[in-house]
């Protein structure tokens, strides 16, 4: 992924996320795993006759499993790994807001309402934590 200008850009915002990556192509093989998701996960990750199995540890670890399309195509997908050290009340109410917009397709109102607060505090909160809402 670090071949080209464009492959070093998504490199350096996937290591810039607080919490583990481990990007699977459409094969099911593993395309990346950034250095949080080393962190959290000891042994080889980067193994492609692994990615299956690799693919059910991570998600008995608790990881967040994500689809990633373009479109209609399935291009693979990303599972997302809590990161050890992420023990701060912010960064878990970080976390519980980004997983319950994911649960509810991103609808601010659903996700407002299963999280108890209300649509300003939820906006404030998005806003304050630099997540933008794709239109």
């Amino acid at each position: 992924m670090t071949d080209n200008p464009l492959g070093s850009l998504l490199s350096a915002v996937l290591e810039a996320l607080g919490e583990g990556v481990v990007v699977f192509d459409q094969d099911g093989r593993v395309a990346y795993v950034n250095e949080s998701a080393r962190a959290v996960v000891p042994g080889p990750l980067d193994s492609a006759a692994s990615g299956t199995d690799l693919l059910g540890t991570l998600l008995e670890r608790g990881g967040r499993r994500v689809p990633l399309r373009l479109g209609q195509y399935v291009l693979g997908e990303a599972v997302f790994l809590e990161s050890p050290g992420e023990s701060t009340l912010a960064g878990r109410e970080r976390r519980a807001i980004l997983q319950t917009l994911q649960h509810t397709g991103g609808r601010l109102a659903d996700a407002a309402r299963h999280l108890g607060i209300s649509r300003t505090t939820l906006w404030r909160r998005l806003k304050e934590y630099g997540v933008r809402r794709n239109r």
